[in-house]
């Protein structure tokens, strides 16, 4: 007889007729169910539909002021000149570093090409002696060659100085000159950057053999001209894109500098214009305070009343809350959650599903399938009325958790959480059991 009653029992749950759980299915009748697994492509997807959340009372973004003026101030005097702010801390831009490279000829340079002086050879290196004896140089012209007496015209520019002395040793050779000779920049014309602004000699400095760097070329100027370098900014213009600093970080910075480089020394504040400033902003100070004692009284009066009026207003509206008398837009929660309820959707902002699943009474409890959360939403279009799209949430990996911190609510939405397969069997079994209790008291007494 035990056992007869077990299998019924078990038939029974089987059978769904003692115990019958919600669950998520696309076989629901008369609704067209589609379930959809949550991914990041599925939330943007969930995402774009439209909602505009409900807004706060205009109210709430209303302060008390400081009156629509100040009574009985009077009109202020004229001020002495237009008032002038200190700078604020400027954003530090340094160019990118130059690489190390070799100084490479350029239009402009003027070469010298000395020759040894030699009896034999004083007739075929007329021209060249009498260059070096002279020191005359050689131009690079506009074509980036030389020209060289019984040699011709050489291509030197954009070579380095080894590269130059391998050129003209090889059309010396060529020419069969004697090709002992020594070859250097004499003017360095091709290469320069321009200072200007607050120095005391604004100039254009060429580049050399040697790297110029900031510091040296402001010091080529003569110095920044500024009483007080506090509030002096280094610009640099350099291909078309502005750098800046202040000065004050110069000595731990070194910016070396390449040609067509542009460097302005930039004062925005002067002190002597702050200190009429400062001495007009005393007068005005002694004069407002004069008036602003007739005035304080009334407006801190009015102020009062304005935020008596402001608190009266929010308070009116949180208790309108309290009483469900404001339209809300809600969610609900279903299922093996803490507590099933309605989470009501806030005000400026949206709510994603994981606002909703842990907020108060939200969060699932230890019968939930973390397998079996979905978010049920309906169609919004009257075509598809009745259609239903449930985004499912798989959160045996823990990770898929995030998704739920990406996808936003909308209006009457539902999260429904399903319970474990072991809690329904278990919920099975406490409803089976009384009845096979009561069954078998029963045949024992008859």
């Amino acid at each position: 007889m035990k056992i007869t009653w077990i299998v019924l029992g078990l038939f029974l749950s089987g059978c769904g007729v003692a115990y019958i759980s919600p669950s998520v299915s696309e076989q629901a009748d008369g609704t067209k169910v589609r379930v959809v697994n949550l991914n990041p492509e599925t939330v943007l997807i969930a995402n774009k539909s439209n909602y505009r959340p409900k807004q706060l009372p205009a109210v709430f973004f209303q302060n008390a002021g400081a009156g629509g003026s100040m009574r009985g101030a009077g009109a202020l005097p004229q001020p002495a000149l237009e008032p002038q702010s200190r700078p604020t801390t400027i954003e530090t831009r340094l160019p990118p570093s130059i690489p190390d490279r070799p100084y490479r000829i350029g239009v402009g340079d003027v070469l010298v090409l000395a020759t040894r002086q030699a009896g034999t050879t004083v007739e075929e290196l007329s021209g060249l002696l009498a260059a070096q004896n002279r020191r005359q140089g050689y131009t690079v012209q506009d074509d980036g060659a030389i020209a060289i007496p019984d040699v011709g015209r050489i291509p030197l520019a954009g070579k380095t100085l080894e590269e130059a002395e391998t050129i003209v040793f090889q059309q010396l050779v060529e020419n069969q000159i004697d090709p002992t000779f020594s070859l250097e920049v004499a003017e360095f014309n091709s290469k320069r950057v321009s200072v200007g602004g607050a120095v005391k000699n604004p100039a254009i400095e060429p580049i050399t053999l040697t790297p110029l760097y900031l510091n040296e070329a402001l010091a080529k100027a003569g110095g920044v001209d500024a009483p007080d370098g506090k509030y002096v900014i280094l610009r640099l213009y350099r291909d078309g894109k502005l750098y800046q600093m202040p000065l004050k970080s110069l000595p731990n910075t070194q910016i070396r500098l390449k040609d067509g480089d542009r460097i302005f020394v930039d004062t925005d504040y002067k002190l002597e214009q702050a200190q009429a400033y400062f001495e007009e902003q005393i007068k005005l100070a002694e004069f407002r305070q004069n008036s602003r004692i007739l005035a304080l009284n009334e407006l801190n009066a009015e102020i009062s009343l304005r935020r008596a009026s402001l608190e009266e207003s929010r308070s009116n509206f949180k208790s309108r809350i309290e009483l469900d008398g404001v339209d809300r837009d809600y969610v609900y929660l279903v299922g093996e959650v803490k507590n099933q309820s309605r989470f009501p959707l806030p005000f400026g902002h949206k709510a994603t599903v994981a606002d909703a699943l842990y907020s108060d009474g939200g969060a699932l409890t230890e019968f939930a399938n973390p397998s079996q959360i979905y978010i049920l939403r309906a169609s919004p279009n009257p075509a598809d009325f009745g259609a239903v799209t449930a985004w499912h949430i798989d959160a045996r990996n823990a990770v898929n958790f995030l998704l739920a911190t990406k996808m936003e609510l909308r209006p009457n939405d539902i999260i429904f959480v399903a319970e474990q397969p072991i809690t329904r069997w278990g919920r099975v079994v406490k409803q089976i059991v009384p009845s096979l209790i009561t069954a078998s008291i029963g045949a024992a007494t008859n």
